[in-house]
């Protein structure tokens, strides 16, 4: 059983004394395990976006934004197909999230409304089992973004500086199974040269900031990418794959993204 579920007060004694409360838990717990049912709490609230329709067709174009500078970078396209995904697979969340900050994209949340228990019951708890079993943000994993967000924004990075950290992100020697891994090691190390070399002329007084800079890219891998698909892309793509959606934008860059952002359903 969750430690956390039994700690939890939401599903305290109080709680469950309710009568209507026990009966409907009764229908319900052979359908649903402890760590299933819907806590309260404020670290594991789930929650949505409040403008979705704004807020995922500003993501859309970030995304396609970011798909845009990995297909236009020549030093990504020489290398072998089978890196150009591995690097994808492994980049696109944190390349997003700048992506984010260099837009300027805000957005807010909502408590995730709660599904009704006696529909639930009424219907046999099958017509929601999806819905209900699909993982959705936490209030905790957006906060943290929100706060990644907010300092990359104090930092106030130049266009050069963001175009030089997106390669320093992109070109990760460290991602396993890369054949061509020293190549990629000296691209690394090449853009982020290059952003030292901008970085100094254009803040000179402020000796520690490139260190920052790579410090707080650093971070970006702490936001999980499943959170990023869950906020933004979900009610657009459904159960499809994100990384398989990307790597047609890389390779195709047909109209069927174009169709999926048209029809924001959040």
């Amino acid at each position: 059983m969750d430690v956390d579920y039994e700690r939890c007060q939401c599903h305290s004694e109080e709680n469950r004394n309710a009568i209507l409360y026990t009966l409907l838990s009764q229908n319900l717990n052979h359908n649903h395990s402890p760590s299933q049912q819907r806590c309260r709490c404020q670290k594991r609230r789930t929650v949505c976006l409040q403008t979705p329709q704004v807020t995922c067709q500003a993501a859309s174009d970030v995304l396609v934004k970011t798909v845009s500078f990995m297909k236009n970078l020549p030093s990504f396209q020489l290398l072998p197909r089978e890196d150009q995904l591995l690097l994808l697979d492994s980049c696109w969340a944190p390349l997003f999230i700048l992506g984010l900050v260099q837009e300027m994209v805000t957005f807010d949340v909502m408590e995730t409304p709660a599904p009704s228990m006696l529909k639930n019951i009424l219907l046999n708890g099958q017509s929601k089992r999806q819905e209900l079993e699909r993982t959705q943000p936490t209030l905790a994993g957006v906060q943290r973004l929100q706060c990644c967000l907010n300092t990359f924004w104090s930092l106030d990075l130049s266009p050069k500086e963001y175009a030089y950290l997106k390669g320093a992100i992109l070109f990760n020697p460290d991602v396993p199974g890369l054949r061509a891994s020293l190549y990629i090691e000296s691209l690394q190390r090449e853009a982020q040269r290059a952003l030292q070399e901008v970085v100094g002329p254009l803040h000179p007084e402020d000796q520690g900031r490139f260190a920052r800079i790579l410090l707080m890219a650093s971070t970006l891998k702490s936001i999980s990418p499943a959170l990023i698909t869950d906020l933004f892309f979900r009610p657009i793509i459904g159960n499809a794959d994100i990384v398989e959606l990307i790597t047609e934008m890389l390779y195709e860059i047909t109209a069927k993204w174009s169709a999926l952002s048209s029809r924001v359903a959040c």
